[in-house]
């Protein structure tokens, strides 16, 4: 029974290689097909990646916030939290370790404060925000001009701070906003160095300045609430945000007893839902769309074979004159059929592949988007060589039953 198969499968095959043209007009479908379906899966995706990375270079979607509670509501009234947790940079260090998930951490607080450049006489109210090392890790911001901290600035009372870009160029008052750089402000009549100045952003309207956590107490006054900072995590991935969550309250648990009523976790969930949503609206979009251009390749192929049958007729006739079985023809026109599925399938991929690849770099010159990147991932290409296989499968059953079906006699007359 597996000799005849693989005979009948022979047969199959050498039909296609002296039949170059037949064969090139069947593959063809197939090739569109899977090369629409290698492009759409991935420009899907590059874009579902760039997606990701531009909301967690510019939104807090990925973000878990941390802090103790300042009130709670009783009958609609605010009521202070009495023995609300102290956070440190050493809880803040423990926590990171215990969460794998968390790709970065940081801590927090603000308040407001005057700062002055002595060289031009301005001043501003500004809110000023203490944070640790791991803020840039967030990548919320973009640097104009200048650096970030250290290390070793962050973790220390180092007298130096980064301004915004609307307060650096209300400060230097007609200057150029690098004339501040390496500058001392003062801010509570401290001096500080200018180290860094924040990228312009539209709309901005608030004055805003970062110093070294450690500063927090001289910087920010008696009023500010140093006692009570927030912690911030970001989950590696969007997937990765309710994990991050449920790690971060058994982590409190184990510290707080009746952490609830003290201590609030907080998560962007309604932006999460809309962000899921979206990836899963795009991905069932694109799955469609690559559906319906297998569909055309199959249909296709079908045609051909169809055409196939009826252009050998008389070939059939003469394979069971000379005893060949219904089964045997069917295999022979199954084997044809998934040997131009699989050949269009692997010449598909590199086509689509080639087409993915031109289309990204040219969307990535024309809108400027640096981080747009070609993505091929091996279950597109596990994808479209098992729907090629599936696709000459299915559509070459229906011609290869016509042609097993077909009377000897009645074929051997066919003109």
């Amino acid at each position: 029974m597996l000799a005849a198969a693989l005979s009948a499968a022979a047969v199959g095959l050498g039909a296609l290689r002296e039949n170059p043209l037949r064969t090139v007009l069947s593959t063809l479908g197939v090739i569109i097909g899977v090369a629409a379906l290698v492009s759409v899966l991935s420009l899907g995706d590059a874009m579902e990646n760039f997606v990701r990375k531009e909301l967690e270079r510019s939104t807090d979607v990925q973000t878990v916030v941390v802090r103790a509670k300042p009130f709670i509501l009783v009958d609609g009234e605010r009521t202070p939290v009495r023995g609300a947790p102290r956070f440190t940079t050493a809880d803040l260090t423990e926590m990171t370790g215990a969460l794998p998930m968390a790709r970065a951490s940081m801590m927090s607080v603000s308040g407001s404060a005057r700062v002055t450049w002595a060289r031009t006489g301005k001043h501003r109210n500004v809110m000023v925000t203490a944070t640790t090392e791991g803020i840039d890790a967030f990548g919320k911001t973009k640097l104009h001009a200048g650096r970030p901290f250290t290390a070793s600035e962050a973790r220390h009372n180092a007298p130096v701070v980064i301004l915004s870009h609307l307060l650096a160029r209300e400060l230097a008052d007609g200057r150029s906003v690098e004339a501040l750089l390496q500058q001392f402000v003062q801010i509570r009549g401290q001096p500080h160095e200018v180290i860094g100045i924040f990228a312009a952003v539209t709309g901005e309207r608030g004055y805003g300045a970062r110093v070294p956590y450690a500063a927090a107490s001289q910087v920010l006054g008696p009023d500010a609430p140093i006692e009570k900072p927030d912690l911030q995590f970001q989950a590696k991935s969007v997937e990765a945000i309710t994990s991050l969550q449920h790690a971060i309250q058994d982590w409190l648990a184990t510290r707080f007893r009746n952490w609830e009523s003290r201590v609030e976790v907080e998560t962007m969930e309604s932006t999460l839902e809309q962000v899921n949503q979206g990836f899963d609206i795009m991905k069932l979009f694109l799955g469609a769309l690559a559906g319906i251009s297998l569909l055309v390749g199959g249909i296709g192929i079908m045609n051909i074979m169809l055409a196939n049958v009826t252009e050998r007729t008389r070939e059939i006739g003469i394979r069971k004159a000379l005893g060949a079985r219904g089964r045997d023809i069917k295999l022979q026109f199954l084997a044809e059929a998934i040997a131009v599925s699989c050949f269009g399938s692997a010449v598909g991929v590199l086509v689509g592949a080639i087409m993915t690849a031109a289309v990204v770099v040219g969307i990535r010159s024309w809108s400027d988007a640096p981080e747009l990147r070609f993505v091929l991932a091996p279950g597109t290409v596990l994808l479209a060589a098992a729907s090629a296989a599936i696709i000459g499968l299915v559509f070459g059953t229906y011609p290869a039953r016509r042609a097993a079906g077909l009377s000897p006699i009645d074929a051997i007359r066919h003109e």
